[in-house]
């Protein structure tokens, strides 16, 4: 029987590294840096990225796929495996790239001295910016892009670390958090799905890094790909959301980037390293 002594916080919080429980238990800890050595490969394109095929990591593959098919040959790229299950985000080499540890992160090799970029939504900003591609130059629908960018920055938060992690992956089902995330999760779901309910996509009448950002967490959770929280949530009441999820999954490009750096569901849909445009053609990235 479950122990239902209310939980008093202490003064002072303290790491016990053997409470918990849930998917990510052993990795997550109070501090930063790297836990052990681990260099990271470079491949021969202008652009190296270290990521996994979550929505996170998808944002930037479908990118790069988008303005290789819009005919930007400068943004070839390599796309390296970092595994966060075995802890690969802390390795040296990573941490050095983002010393956040999270994914996804880039190294632009495209100019005579390498830099990198982390957080997703900076490296969307990069890219566009550096090909001139899927962002206005003039206002206000860059100012509208941009806005629509930063808020799925931070929304998504609540969606993946609260209602994710809550109704999918933690030890035990707490009806509060679950509750609280959800309802959160759906108002977020109501706001996107009032935005296309006047426009066809999230900016305005053109595709744009908007739509490349938000489309994998909040079109893989109308299309139930993602808590299997798709009946949960009713997704089908977010009808504008649900033409939107599938006009933009009709995109070879979308396709494509959300193949790169997945190791995980159906074998033909996973590329689990991309180091050239014939690699689509293989199966598992094998």
């Amino acid at each position: 029987m479950a122990d239902s002594t209310p939980y008093v916080p202490p003064k002072v919080w303290t790491w016990d590294q053997n409470a918990g429980g849930g998917k990510w238990a052993t990795l997550n800890r109070p501090i930063a840096g790297p836990t052990h050595e681990q260099d990271l490969p470079v491949g021969r394109h202008p652009f190296q990225l270290y990521s996994l095929g979550t929505p996170n990591g998808q944002k930037v593959t479908i990118l790069f796929e988008e303005l290789l098919a819009a005919g930007h040959a400068g943004a070839e790229y390599d796309a390296w495996l970092i595994d966060i299950g075995k802890g690969d985000q802390f390795g040296s080499g990573f941490v050095a790239v983002n010393p956040n540890s999270k994914i996804p992160a880039l190294v632009d090799r495209s100019g005579p001295e390498p830099f990198r970029i982390f957080e997703s939504g900076a490296i969307l900003l990069h890219l566009a910016e550096k090909f001139g591609a899927f962002l206005p130059t003039a206002q206000p629908a860059r100012a509208e892009t941009l806005s629509w960018l930063f808020w799925q920055m931070g929304s998504a938060p609540f969606v993946g670390g609260g209602f994710g992690h809550f109704y999918a992956s933690a030890p035990e089902k707490i009806e509060y958090a679950i509750n609280r995330y959800a309802m959160e999760t759906k108002r977020q779901l109501d706001v996107l799905d009032r935005r296309l309910a006047e426009t066809e996509y999230v900016a305005g009448s053109d595709y744009t890094i908007a739509d490349m950002a938000i489309w994998p967490w909040y079109g893989g959770l109308v299309k139930g790909w993602s808590y299997g929280a798709a009946e949960f949530l009713s997704v089908q009441d977010y009808t504008n959301v649900l033409r939107w999820a599938d006009q933009i999954f009709a995109r070879p490009a979308v396709k494509r980037g959300r193949m790169v750096n997945r190791t995980w569901g159906e074998p033909a849909e996973q590329l689990r390293e991309r180091h050239d445009a014939s690699d689509f053609g293989t199966t598992s990235g094998k």
